[in-house]
């Protein structure tokens, strides 16, 4: 059912109904929705939050990862899969500059729809997490702006990153992490782990501590399932940009078929059909929230020459 017409429109602000998640036991588990379609196949997948990733959202835009999209280009996307009327997680890479950037970034979010963001201690031009040679800020400059947009919010869950276990160790990133925490950060993400024992060490170093657990693919973190990593004391885990690389892969695919064949004609069985794309946006459902608009009916298969 699309937001517009949802009887169960959500009610109280993202933020409120993010915290709520954590009221249940189990970890909370967040796929990549790069998005508003994406976010309404995770909705009905039975997800009940969503994650926005900066990789995914640069990649959309045919750029790299590397900190160059600006606030209102992630509102954009942010707007679309709020609209799937799940709280969403939001990449917010470094928080767009100082202290007064990451304030300013904080309430653009909030006002979009977000119901939480993350802010990372690397420098700009930043990197991937589970690339090379990052470059990590000041750990008082980075507790700075998780002060600034832990006074800025309003209700946004936030959760402070860190990036220093690949230069600083575990030792390095656990200190990092508790000067986050008492400058009001609600929960801490340690990204690019590279062994089950550095994901416990950490965990064991954190009692109490909601933390979030990284599941990309073709980085530096092996695989893990949800279950494997609530076990190892993770209350939270994200697959950033796994739908974003399958959706990339098909359609690549698709179009070395058009080249090749000429047409599409090979291709339909992999297609999402028009009624599948109907039932998943709702669009009768739009229809009749305007009685000067003719209920569509759709065609049956492809027609035949």
């Amino acid at each position: 059912m699309p937001y517009l017409v949802a009887a169960d429109l959500p009610t109280g602000s993202a933020g409120s109904r993010f915290r709520r998640l954590f009221e249940r036991p189990g970890i909370l588990q967040m796929p990549g929705t790069h998005n508003g379609l994406a976010a309404l196949q995770a909705r009905a997948a039975g997800f009940e939050a969503l994650y926005l990733s900066g990789a995914a959202m640069s990649a959309s835009m045919g750029l790299p990862d590397l900190g160059v999209i600006t606030v209102d280009e992630v509102c954009f996307f942010i707007r679309q899969v709020a609209r799937s009327g799940l709280p969403v997680l939001v990449d917010g890479d470094t928080g767009y500059g100082e202290a007064l950037n990451v304030m300013h970034m904080v309430r653009a979010f909030e006002e979009a729809g977000a119901a939480a963001v993350h802010v990372e201690d690397q420098l700009l031009p930043k990197k991937c997490g589970h690339l090379n040679d990052k470059k990590l800020a000041d750990a008082r400059d980075m507790a700075a702006k998780v002060a600034a947009a832990a006074r800025a919010r309003r209700h946004l869950f936030l959760i402070a990153r860190t990036d220093a276990a690949a230069s600083e160790g575990i030792d390095g990133a656990v200190a990092r992490a508790k000067l986050y925490l008492q400058a009001g950060a609600d929960a801490i993400f340690p990204e690019a782990l590279t062994t089950a024992e550095m994901f416990r060490a950490f965990a064991k170093a954190m009692p109490g501590v909601k933390l979030l657990a990284n599941m990309t693919e073709f980085g530096r973190t092996p695989f893990f399932t949800a279950s494997e990593f609530e076990a190892m004391g993770y209350r939270m885990v994200i697959w950033p940009a796994s739908a974003f690389r399958v959706a990339n892969k098909a359609q690549a695919k698709l179009y070395a078929a058009i080249r090749r064949d000429g047409g599409t004609q090979n291709m339909i069985g992999e297609m999402q059909t028009r009624a599948e794309l109907y039932e998943t946006i709702g669009y009768h459902a739009y229809e009749a929230l305007d009685a000067s608009i003719v209920q569509t009916v759709v065609p049956q298969g492809m027609p035949q020459r």
